[in-house]
């Protein structure tokens, strides 16, 4: 067997400004640790794949930093992609990458560079349990995550059976109103977290069989370059909408390992530890009677009197300050900003 690993590294991550920028966006910054998100996803997997198996999928901007950060990755292994084009595209390619390198029967592994893991151990053992199912059964396989609250940013994943580790796919359902992700978390649905498991044989047929979009792009010769490829894609689509939705070939496992996909600064409050009045800082940071904040200083001191659930940002000389639950609307924001100021 041989086994592969794709991380997706693309987007700026704007929810993040004004730490984010286009140069240096969400998955680069040390968020949910000390270390960069992208540096966090590829050490949780080493323990199941070498250098030499790992593909990164990116913006051609990001290249040259993501290799300055992960030299130990061979060049060709951090692909740009020539133009955003969905992960339906982005994970086809790197199938074919994989398959003129190993052929059909090896297994890909996808994830995301963005995420946080409070399991590590947890997760490969979920995703182990996904490929063993992948290589037995030929199917596709995603990762559903069991919620921890009824979230309306999410899609969710019916599995066939609730109380079976993995399942086949009943049903996906985009990301729902807040009454009804209440509803769905208490049905047994889970989080569609946008990991995968499968052959890439398996992936491409599939691909073949149920992505239109990509019809032109599949139909290149196996020398077609990535231009060529992604040139062929007429606009983004999700791998979820091209593939997963319209195969009956889809299986879930259960996962249970407190990820996060950190979508917004409040989610820091999750994934980072908190004193005892639950707030997360990172800087110098001084409050007194404040509660559920979450304060980010690369320079200067902040001090914080009497107040609750703030997002505090101080980065670069400029200083942001919104509620936690406006944080999740920030892209509202920097688009009204200056252009000077967005990327600052």
């Amino acid at each position: 067997m041989s086994r592969w690993t794709v991380i997706l590294a693309g987007g700026v991550g704007s929810r993040f400004w004004p730490l984010s920028t286009p140069e240096r966006p969400k998955q680069l910054l040390p968020l949910a640790t000390e270390k960069p998100l992208l540096q966090d996803a590829v050490e949780r997997l080493r323990p199941m794949v070498d250098a030499e198996h790992m593909l990164i999928l990116t913006n051609a901007d990001l290249v040259v930093p993501i290799r300055e950060l992960l030299p130990e990755l061979p060049r060709e292994n951090i692909i740009a992609e020539p133009k955003p084009a969905g992960t339906a595209a982005a994970l086809a390619w790197a199938a074919r990458v994989i398959q003129r390198r190993d052929g059909d029967d090896a297994t890909m592994l996808s994830v995301h560079a963005d995420w946080a893991i409070a399991d590590d151990v947890q997760f490969r053992e979920e995703l182990e349990r996904g490929e063993k199912h992948a290589q037995k059964t030929h199917t596709l396989v995603t990762v559903g995550i069991v919620p921890t609250r009824a979230d309306p940013g999410f899609g969710y994943i019916q599995p066939s059976d609730p109380n079976r580790p993995i399942s086949p796919v009943k049903r996906f359902v985009e990301k729902p109103d807040q009454e009804r992700a209440e509803k769905l978390r208490a049905e047994g649905y889970l989080w569609n977290s946008g990991i995968f498991i499968w052959t890439v044989g398996d992936f491409l047929a599939q691909a073949k069989q149920h992505a239109v979009e990509l019809r032109n792009a599949l139909s290149l010769e196996e020398e077609a370059d990535a231009s060529e490829f992604f040139a062929a894609v007429p606009s983004p689509i999700s791998v979820d909408n091209a593939v997963l939705e319209r195969s009956r070939n889809v299986a879930v496992v259960r996962g249970d390992f407190g990820w996060d996909d950190i979508g917004t600064w409040s989610a820091l409050g999750r994934v980072r530890d908190k004193d005892e009045f639950g707030n997360v800082t990172t800087g110098d940071v001084h409050m007194l009677d404040c509660t559920d904040n979450v304060v980010h200083v690369d320079g200067g001191r902040v001090v914080m009197y009497g107040v609750e659930k703030l997002v505090v940002v101080v980065h670069d000389g400029l200083t942001l300050v919104t509620t936690c639950d406006k944080a999740t609307d920030l892209k509202r924001l920097v688009e009204s900003l200056p252009g000077s100021e967005r990327t600052r």
